[in-house]
């Protein structure tokens, strides 16, 4: 309960314009500021150097441009062409080639047209320049939308990318079936979006519950799942599921938030697993930080020290 609480009111909080100006003014300050504890920087510059310090870690990372529900086709333009602009910057760096975007981001909440055709452009640039691009799924409004664009897309050719399922959302298990079947690639979370009892579950259990189902069906069917998880019984029963399978180390890898465990980042590094950090980066980071926060109230008391020790 204190956790659907939380995820609550840090999901209305996210929402709040003028809270989103006042932290903007002061969230990226210095790099020791609060927000930097879960996102990279505003620039691109600072989301390559992060993840040139996590792959010297030994570990592989994702880039994300934050950013979602754009109000006009000229910003959902302006994001496609940004990610655009990030492919040779990434190539330039030689750092691992793998992004992740949203698709309200490029324009869905607007016109799904719109939004298809900035998907499009956005899966062939990265094609062609190797890439793999994940599309992170959104709140359950877009849920039809963002896997009907996404099967489109597959079946058209462009199938250098993979979905994201919430196990917290009570379709998803019917979901995953329709994914598996493409031979696409999924990553599994649990969802840090306020939902209604009608779509989502409402308990941790229920929701750990459908985590453990999808982990295991994924494990035993999935094209290189991703199981993004900070959970340690999740993590371990993921483990024991590879076990039983015999499953070796490189056909999954668990995935990470920036900021997040880096202590057990490590730890399943140095056991020879897969671990990749997931690292956003970009002006529109306060929806992002509050769902953060929401998601795990321990960060609180991480922020309100930075924040003490920045004055």
């Amino acid at each position: 309960m204190i956790d659907a609480l939380s995820k609550r009111a840090f999901g209305t909080l996210a929402g709040s314009r003028a809270l989103k100006q006042i932290a903007s003014r002061y969230g990226m300050r210095s790099p020791s500021s609060f927000a930097r504890r879960f996102v990279a920087g505003e620039r691109i510059e600072e989301a390559i150097a992060a993840a040139a310090a996590v792959e010297a870690r030994g570990l592989t990372q994702t880039l994300d441009l934050l950013g979602e529900s754009v109000e006009s086709a000229a910003a959902a333009e302006a994001a496609t062409d940004a990610y655009l602009a990030m492919f040779p910057q990434i190539v330039a760096a030689d750092i691992g080639r793998n992004i992740s975007i949203k698709l309200t981001q490029l324009g869905l909440a607007i016109d799904r047209d719109l939004a298809s055709a900035n998907l499009r452009a956005i899966l062939a640039r990265a094609r062609d320049d190797g890439f793999f691009v994940r599309i992170d799924m959104e709140n359950s409004p877009y849920v039809d939308a963002t896997l009907q664009l996404f099967e489109q897309a597959w079946r058209d050719g462009l199938t250098n990318v993979g979905v994201v399922l919430q196990s917290a959302l009570k379709r998803s298990e019917a979901d995953l079936e329709r994914v598996l079947s493409l031979g696409a690639r999924v990553r599994l979370v649990k969802g840090a979006y306020q939902e209604p009892p009608s779509a989502a579950y409402q308990a941790k259990s229920d929701v750990d519950a459908a985590y453990r189902r999808m982990l295991e069906t994924l494990l035993r069917r999935g094209a290189y799942p991703a199981l993004a998880t900070h959970d340690p019984p999740m993590i371990e029963a993921a483990r024991q599921v590879a076990a039983d399978l015999r499953l070796p180390a490189d056909r999954f890898e668990f995935q990470m938030l920036y900021g997040v465990r880096r202590d057990l980042q490590t730890e399943l590094h140095q056991a020879g697993l897969g671990v990749r950090v997931y690292i956003p980066y970009g002006r529109e980071w306060f929806p992002y930080f509050m769902r953060r926060l929401g998601e795990r109230p321990a960060n609180v008391g991480f922020v309100l020290r930075s924040v003490i020790r920045d004055r």
